[in-house]
């Protein structure tokens, strides 16, 4: 797996647990995933979906 670069980390916004970014990530107004960062341990959002599951609103 590739690594998120620090410049990238460092402009996204963190959350301390992967519930909370996916919180977020169901509130917005467009398609979000959650990912672990290997940079900062924390969790961010991100809009890249080719490949990857996508959430489903409960």
């Amino acid at each position: 797996m590739p690594r998120t670069r620090l410049s990238v980390c460092q402009r996204k916004q963190r959350f301390a647990s992967a519930a909370e970014a996916q919180a977020a990530a169901l509130a917005a107004d467009i398609e979000l995933r959650t990912y672990a960062c290997d940079r900062c341990g924390q969790y961010h959002l991100t809009s890249r979906l080719k490949g990857k599951r996508r959430l489903r609103p409960a």
